[in-house]
């Protein structure tokens, strides 16, 4: 397989080392052994670890609430994503195996996807059809996570609708009937809706400084050819690449492939020590981040920091990427589809309602993403 594009996203208002050497100050090498000046670092360093004391209560006192209004109050909400599912139809939470290190429930969300084409202005939402559709879950030991993705051409049974390509669930009854969709396909319980506007998240690119994602095979889309092997970039390349819908081998999987290789390479930049050693660029990023993010409206900007306070030791490197496995493409009347392997998929979907994909995931190798040569 080569490589991967994204859907809508209906808003409303509701609510890949760096190492400081530490440096001599001025004069050390001549000041003799217990002189004073020794005691007067001390006394500096005493200081320091003072005020890093009262910077970490501040931090721990007000910390969540300032990035929770930041951050958190940049994301728009989707109204009424749950409301209307009938409770009683869902599948039960995550029953996760045995696991010493787990700190809280599981959390999974459904993550959908905008379109990126170049030929589609910003903002425009052709067919109103959702083109990347991913279940992410985070382990309830909050260092690891799943994500696996499901084509937006897979024939799936939409409640109400008959069968049909799973991102017509969208255009048929928006977030919420998407929602019950999946829930209904995986027997895998959805907490909450994420909505991602790729083409906001592509225009982070150039801050930082491109991303490096891995191409199977030459192709080309637009003013662009992608060479196999690694690709360096731009957001204006990122936006065709993620973009391309057409001339991939891989068809719908590659475009996948696509849209994961660009998460996972963009998210590692994000996650770099490059920009978290600077302030104003971490800041100006996770802004530009999160005014491309949508969230359910049950997320309030305290659950979403809370969240985020509890995620603070997963890595770039412990998200994990999949997708949904697959018998094989077809037609079904004048439409192009996917069919998904139901066998293979129960155990994946059985997996993720025990938290344990990750311990499994080499059963799933085919449908993982391949690591990045470092």
């Amino acid at each position: 397989m080569s490589d991967g594009q994204p859907g809508d996203r209906t808003k409303t208002k509701t609510g890949t080392d760096d190492r400081v050497a530490d440096a001599a100050e001025p004069g050390d090498d001549a000041r003799p052994e217990g002189a004073a000046p020794r005691r007067s670092r001390l006394r500096r360093t005493l200081i320091v670890l003072g005020v890093l004391g009262v910077v970490l209560a501040l931090v721990v006192g007000s910390g969540l609430w300032f990035l929770g209004n930041r951050y958190g109050g940049n994301i728009e909400r989707v109204g009424d994503v749950f409301a209307e599912l009938e409770q009683t139809a869902r599948p039960a939470a995550p029953s996760p195996v045995a696991q010493p290190e787990a700190t809280a429930d599981p959390v999974t969300f459904l993550l959908v996807g905008s379109d990126t084409r170049a030929d589609v202005a910003p903002g425009e939402l052709p067919d109103a059809r959702s083109d990347a559709i991913m279940i992410a879950r985070f382990s309830a030991d909050r260092e690891h996570a799943q994500v696996v993705s499901i084509p937006r051409d897979s024939w799936v049974d939409i409640p109400g609708h008959g069968r049909n390509k799973i991102n017509a669930a969208y255009a048929f009854g928006g977030p919420a009937l998407l929602v019950q969709t999946v829930e209904q396909l995986t027997g895998v319980r959805i907490d909450h809706y994420a909505a991602i506007d790729f083409d906001g998240l592509i225009q982070v690119t150039d801050s930082l400084g491109g991303v490096d994602v891995v191409v199977a095979e030459t192709t080309s889309n637009g003013p662009y050819t992608f060479t196999a092997g690694v690709n360096h970039l731009s957001g204006a390349e990122a936006r065709w690449y993620v973009g391309q819908r057409y001339d991939l081998a891989g068809g719908d999987f590659d475009r996948v492939r696509r849209q994961q290789n660009y998460l996972r390479s963009m998210f590692g930049k994000l996650f770099s020590q490059e920009v978290f050693t600077s302030p104003g660029k971490l800041d100006s990023t996770l802004l530009a981040v999160t005014s491309a993010v949508a969230v359910d409206d049950g997320l309030s900007n305290t659950d979403l920091a809370g969240l985020a306070y509890s995620l603070r030791g997963l890595t770039p490197d412990s998200v994990e990427f999949f997708t949904a496995p697959v018998l094989g493409t077809g037609r079904e009347g004048p439409a192009s589809v996917v069919y998904l392997d139901a066998t293979a998929g129960a155990r994946m979907w059985g997996y993720l309602q025990t938290d344990s994909l990750g311990q499994n995931a080499d059963e799933f190798s085919d449908e993982a993403l391949p690591e990045v040569p470092r």
